[in-house]
Order: structure tokens, then C-alpha cells, then sequence
């Protein structure tokens, strides 16, 4: 295996802010494993990110192959499975628009079935945790979410991609025993990493007024202006009232 201590991060393939913009949730991936060198990469850009009172309390456990990986991602796959079952029949995925073929909630749940179904056969299964040294407040995610996006951002610059959920929440007493972590570690997230069987591309979200006011509450300022071809979804709250 190449020493990696030996060899500096991997050019960019993207610019910081087409990265930011363009940084796709990724949930189909090629059938390739990550090689060691694009996950050193990723982990060691994941771990620059800041924390509270720069504790640098996250830890990564990365799960690619072997015993303990094929039983964790065995064990996120099933509880995947059955959380979006509830979601699919809760939510109406299969009514009014998801009844049309090409309608973006219809295609949203093909995509969610196929994710869900393949799991096990992610690249790489990545749980991000934090080390609590206090009890659970509301604002401990601070210390570990922005290395989660960091660690995504640094995949779409590598050609990668992945999205971050929260199948862990429903079977982390399980996780916890067969990872062995401590009873201070928080596994904050379930990440999988891999290989893009699609494109990255443009994501959308509402309209730049609607989500950014200058000094008053719904009240936005006049350069709150989109760029040109910017793409906007329906999803997302309602636009507030005007003042």
C-alpha cells in the first residue's frame, strides 16, 4: 500500500463555491470501493472542520469491509428498510403526484427504495460521533454536524459523493455494542460514501428572499437575488408574511 504520509491531499475537482452549490445529495453509487487514499483525504478534511471551544470532539468510525462492517451495515440496512416503509406509507409517496411516474416526489421514492434496498452494498458506511463532556444540549451538534459537511464537501471535490441520515437513531444500542464505543461517544449521523452512478449538479431550495431578512423578520434585503439559472424547489417551509 502506498505511504500515505508521503503524500499531500488530492487537487480539487471543483472550486469551493460551484462545491457548495453543487454538492448533491448522493444515494446511488458504482459498484467500486473508495480507495484508501481518497478516504484519507476526505476524513482529514471532515476533521478540519470547528468545534466548540475547538475540543475537536467528533470521531469518525469508517465501515468498508470486513466482519464488523458487513454486520453494521447489515444492521442499518434493516432498520433503513423499515423506517422508509413507515415513511413511504405515512407520508403518501404513492399518492397524488407520486402517482405520476416522472413527478419529482415519484422519482424521490424510487430513489429512496433503491437506497434502502442496497445499503449493504455501500462503499463506505460512515458513523460520525461526538465525545460528550457535559450532559445533552441543544447545541452539541455544533461540534460535529460541520465536520459532516465538510467530509461531504470534500467527497464531491474527489468525485465521490453521499448523504448524511439518521438510520443509526432506531438500532444505536446495537451499533454501540458491536463498534464497542464508549459510554461518553454519540454516534451523531450515518453517512455513506461512494462513487456517483449519477452527476452532482445544481441543487435547489426556495428563493434567496425568502430565506435571508435584514434586520426584520420576513423583510428582505433588495440584493437577496438569485443568480442567473438558479433552479428553486417547491419543497421546504412556507415564505413568511410580510411585515
Amino acid at each position: 500500500m502506498t505511504d500515505l504520509a508521503d503524500r499531500p491531499l488530492a487537487a480539487d475537482s471543483v472550486g469551493l463555491l460551484e462545491g457548495l452549490t453543487t454538492t448533491r445529495s448522493i444515494r446511488r453509487y458504482a459498484d467500486e470501493p473508495i480507495p484508501d487514499g481518497a478516504l484519507r483525504d476526505i476524513l482529514f478534511a471532515a476533521t478540519r472542520a470547528p468545534s466548540g471551544s475547538n475540543r475537536q470532539n467528533f470521531r469518525f468510525i469508517v465501515l468498508t469491509d470486513g466482519p464488523v462492517a458487513t454486520e453494521a451495515k447489515a444492521i442499518i440496512g434493516r432498520t433503513a428498510r423499515q423506517a422508509w416503509d413507515h415513511k413511504r406509507a405515512n407520508e403518501g409517496y404513492d399518492e397524488g403526484s407520486g402517482a405520476t411516474p416522472d413527478s419529482p416526489k415519484a422519482r424521490m421514492a424510487r430513489s429512496m427504495e433503491r437506497y434502502v434496498e442496497e445499503i449493504e452494498k455501500v462503499p463506505a458506511l460512515v458513523l460520525p460521533c461526538l465525545i460528550r463532556h457535559r450532559r445533552p444540549t441543544s447545541t452539541e451538534g455544533a461540534s460535529v454536524y460541520p465536520a459532516c459537511q465538510n467530509l461531504l464537501l470534500a467527497a464531491r471535490a474527489l468525485g465521490y459523493g453521499g448523504v448524511l441520515t439518521i438510520w443509526h437513531a432506531l438500532v444505536e444500542d446495537e451499533l454501540r455494542q458491536l463498534l464497542e464505543l464508549p459510554d461518553e461517544a454519540a454516534i451523531a449521523a450515518t453517512v455513506t460514501l461512494g462513487k456517483p452512478e449519477g452527476n452532482h449538479g445544481p441543487v435547489r431550495r426556495v428563493p434567496l428572499d425568502q430565506l435571508v431578512y435584514s434586520g426584520t423578520w420576513g423583510d428582505a434585503p433588495e440584493w437577496a437575488v438569485d443568480p442567473p439559472g438558479t433552479r428553486f424547489t417547491r419543497a421546504g417551509p412556507p415564505p413568511a408574511p410580510a411585515s
